[in-house]
Parts: structure tokens; sequence; C-alpha cells
């Protein structure tokens, strides 16, 4: 166990082993999950060991669910299924969970899941339709990816971060035992709070990755120290709920600093070597603008529920 993450990042060796495939990826990562045993640290080491931003990704995903589950082993790759045709809000939700004998039948599909092709754990949100209210009763399934019913279907590669699989997943008449459900209610303690959680994790990777560069790269020591300090206050974050409105715009002027720092790190990829990390980094500094609609609205709905409460 370790916990000089700082240190780490400052120290460690600024090599990167080529990793091409989720097969020679994962097993990395789970070595580092037993050395760093807090999940926001597994995503700065696993984002700085990462030779390529996919990875950076990869670990952050993994270690927002490890920190939203902690009943998530650390040797088991998982994926929230949330995402159907109509999308990821609460009434477009159209898979079902009904009462069966000794235990629950999963019904319904997924359109989108992060590392489903490889995954060994489905975390899925369906309605339960016997729960009584006009607004769907959400519930999070645990689903083993190898259960009758199951069906996984590969997804293209994407633009960027090609690396990272994605599949569409299908369930027919799954049988699921009666403790497979996790307890509550499974937008607002999950799916719901997943979304700051990842953001945060997910940023603080890459944000990782490109401080290991810097490091190969000799950057100017001045980015590696908003750099350094970008990521403390990130660690910081991570401690705090995930629900309330003033973490949301914490994390959302820690996310616009983030972006700052990133875009100016583009001056810096200029005049370093023409390899393939640099290659890969301008193929993938898409994947910064993903959900950015999401996040802004996120931040002023927490502005809005501050504005209510203070009275201003």
């Amino acid at each position: 166990m370790r916990d000089d993450i700082l240190g780490h990042l400052l120290r460690a060796s600024s090599a990167a082993p080529e990793c091409p495939d989720v097969e020679r990826w994962w097993p990395a990562f789970r070595e580092l999950a037993r050395t760093w045993r807090n999940p926001m640290d597994r995503a700065l080491a696993a984002g700085f060991a990462a030779d390529r931003a996919a990875w950076a990704f990869a670990a952050g995903y993994q270690a927002a669910l490890q920190a939203l589950f902690p009943g998530i082993a650390e040797d088991t790759l998982a994926a929230l299924c949330v995402t159907e045709e109509q999308g990821n809000h609460p009434r477009a939700i159209r898979s079902t969970l009904r009462r069966a004998a000794g235990g629950w039948r999963l019904d319904g599909a997924k359109r989108w899941t992060t590392l489903g092709p490889r995954g060994a754990l489905f975390l899925v949100v369906a309605r339960d339709v016997a729960a009584p209210g006009e607004r769907p009763a959400l519930k999070v399934a645990r689903v083993p990816s190898g259960a009758d019913g199951v069906r996984i279907e590969t997804m293209p590669a994407t633009r960027f971060v090609p690396e990272v699989p994605h599949a569409r997943l299908a369930f027919e008449g799954v049988a699921l035992d009666e403790d497979a459900l996790l307890p509550g209610d499974g937008w607002a303690l999950y799916a719901k709070p997943f979304r700051t959680v990842e953001d945060a994790h997910v940023n603080a990777a890459l944000l990782a990755y490109l401080l290991r560069e810097a490091r190969r790269l000799g950057w100017p020591h001045a980015w590696i120290e908003r750099a350094a300090a970008l990521l403390l206050a990130l660690r910081a974050l991570a401690a705090e709920d995930p629900s309330l409105p003033q973490t949301h715009i914490a994390l959302a002027g820690i996310l616009d600093t983030g972006a700052a720092l990133m875009a100016e790190a583009e001056s810096n990829w200029d005049s370093s070597p023409a390899d393939a990390a640099r290659a890969r980094w301008l193929r993938d500094r898409e994947l910064l603008k993903v959900a950015s609609s999401a996040r802004a609205q996120r931040t002023e709905s927490a502005w809005r529920s501050l504005t209510r409460t203070s009275g201003d």
C-alpha cells in the first residue's frame, strides 16, 4: 500500500511500455490497483503509466466505478450500463426488472457500454416494473457478462481512443439472484453521481498521462507544477459528496483550468519530437470535448440550486 502519489508522479520513471490492446492494459491496471488502494490514486498512477490517452481514460473509468461501487473487486473489469436508444435520462430507460422465482428477471438493451466486449461485470440500470408511481423506479443490477440471456455485440472503433472497445448489450430473460440488485435508488445513488465521479477520475488520469509525457519530453517545469497542483485539487475533490452543488461548481472550476493547461500543452507537443505518442494525442484530444454540454448544464443547475438556498 502506498500513499505518496504526488511523489510517485514526479519521481517515477517517465518511460511507459507500449500497450496496444485491452488484454495487455488490464493486467497492468490490476497490478497498480493492488499497490494504490485509493481509487483516485489508482486513476493517477494508471494514467501516469499509460502509453496513450486510451488507457488513461480506461483507468479513470474503472477507478470511478470502484469509487462509487466499493463492492467491485479490484480484479473485476466492470462497466456501467445506462444509455439506451432514447438516451440516458430516467424516462429513456426501458430495460425492465421483474420479480421471478427466487429473484429477478432482466429484459432490455443498452446502446453504449464502455469496455463492454471485455466486461466481466455489467452494472445495469433498469426499471422495477412493480414499483408504484409515475416516475420510473430505477435500480442497478449486477449482471455477469457470461450469464444466460446476455448478448454482446462489439461496436466499430471510435475516431478517437479507438483502442477502448464499446458494445451493444441485449438482455433476454436474464435470471438474477435476489442480492443482484444494489440497495436504494439506482438513479439518485449511482447513475447520476457517476457522471461527476467519472469526470473527476478520467480527467485526473488524462492529466497524469500528460504529466508523464511532459517529464519524458522535457516540457517546462512551470507546466508540470501547474499540472501537479491540479492533480492534488482533483484528488481532494474526490473525497467530497458528488451529489452536492458545491462539488459540481468546484469541479467545473478545476476542469476549466485543466482545459486551459491541456490547450497550452499543444505548443509543448509542437516543439517535441514527432513520435507515435504525439500523433496519438493529436488524434485523441477530441475526447476532452465529450459530454461538455452535459457538464455545462450540471454546473448551471448547481448555481441555480445554490442561489435558491442562499436567497440571492
